[in-house]
């Protein structure tokens, strides 16, 4: 008996042909998967849709199309039972890579059909569910830059233009972070709260590895008060998590929380996955093991075995137990 599901897809995402998507997604998964297709129109979102596929009751709901659709569709399945599979299709993919997910159509959906799945945290941020990660400040006025018509232009490029040109408007506020155990005040360009996070994401990599299951969110505080200063602790933070470690520079820090509330003077504009959403203050807290998410098996995920290369190599095969003699 094949298994089932509701297929949300996005026909505006990306840049490619929708129709032979959509088509593609069919040929590979159609002969396991019963589909149900549901598309999003401009007067039926994708979190619409998710929530009426929650309410149907679906045991597994598939999501493709950008990062907010599947952020909208992930937030509406965070914190039930149901399993989530990510096709990605859009600009920059950051959801499928923070998750260690192909952002291929035809990878993605090989990884659905194994049927492996992985338990990671969400957040609620001001009352909204969130996968990746809020951006205060520097992050939200950059994302909102960015428009749709300069990410069909340039795809991912935009998002790195839109940044460079809001260097020019670079200016610090007064942040207040409290945890669960301390308060702390500084000042700040820029304020990022991660759960998961791809290496794209500089201002959010001060830890230098965000792990995506501990039940903690990733903070990471630019202090930076020029231009030039910004640029350098961009790149640092990219040089850091490349190596996996956390940033050494006096003008960031980070630390990680059960939850944060953060207030800021001037109130600053809040980007959460990818979309703006008001202003501070706001409250961000973990909700661990929130998320069922289709993975890449094991072993694709790491090598478990490399003995190719070595000098001199034999490897004799064993016999298995139960052909042992005696």
């Amino acid at each position: 008996m094949n298994r089932s599901a509701c297929l949300i897809f996005n026909p505006v995402a990306g840049q490619g042909d929708s129709e032979q998507d959509l088509a593609m997604i069919r040929a590979i998964l159609e002969p396991e998967i019963d589909l149900d297709i549901q598309l999003t129109t401009e007067e039926i979102s994708a979190e619409e849709l998710a929530h009426e596929a929650v309410r149907r009751g679906v045991d597994t709901i598939i999501a493709s199309g950008g990062d907010g659709t599947l952020s909208a569709v992930a937030a509406a399945v965070v914190s039930t039972d149901i399993s989530l599979g990510i096709i990605s299709r859009g600009t920059a993919n950051a959801f499928a890579t923070a998750l260690g997910i192909p952002d291929t159509i035809d990878a993605a959906c090989q990884v659905i059909l194994q049927g492996v799945t992985r338990t990671v945290d969400a957040a609620d941020c001001n009352g909204h569910r969130m996968v990746l990660l809020v951006g205060i400040g520097f992050e939200a006025e950059a994302v909102e830059r960015a428009d749709r018509e300069a990410k069909n232009r340039f795809g991912v490029l935009a998002y790195i233009l839109a940044g460079l040109q809001e260097l020019r408007n670079l200016h610090s506020f007064d942040v207040e972070i409290e945890t669960e155990d301390k308060i702390i005040k500084t000042s700040a360009v820029a304020v990022t709260v991660a759960n998961a996070a791809p290496p794209s994401s500089v201002l959010a990599q001060g830890p230098g590895g965000i792990i995506v299951d501990d039940g903690l969110l990733d903070l990471t505080i630019v202090a930076s008060l020029t231009r030039a200063g910004a640029i350098a602790a961009a790149f640092h933070l990219f040089q850091t998590a490349s190596a996996g470690n956390g940033a050494e520079r006096n003008d960031i820090g980070y630390l990680r929380a059960k939850q944060f509330k953060i207030t800021t003077e001037p109130p600053q504009k809040i980007v959460v996955d990818g979309e703006i959403l008001g202003t501070t203050p706001v409250e961000i807290r973990c909700i661990p093991a929130g998320l069922k998410i289709f993975v890449p098996s094991r072993e694709e995920e790491e090598a478990v075995e490399k003995l190719e290369g070595l000098p001199n190599l034999t490897i004799e095969e064993k016999p298995s137990p139960e052909n042992s003699p005696d």
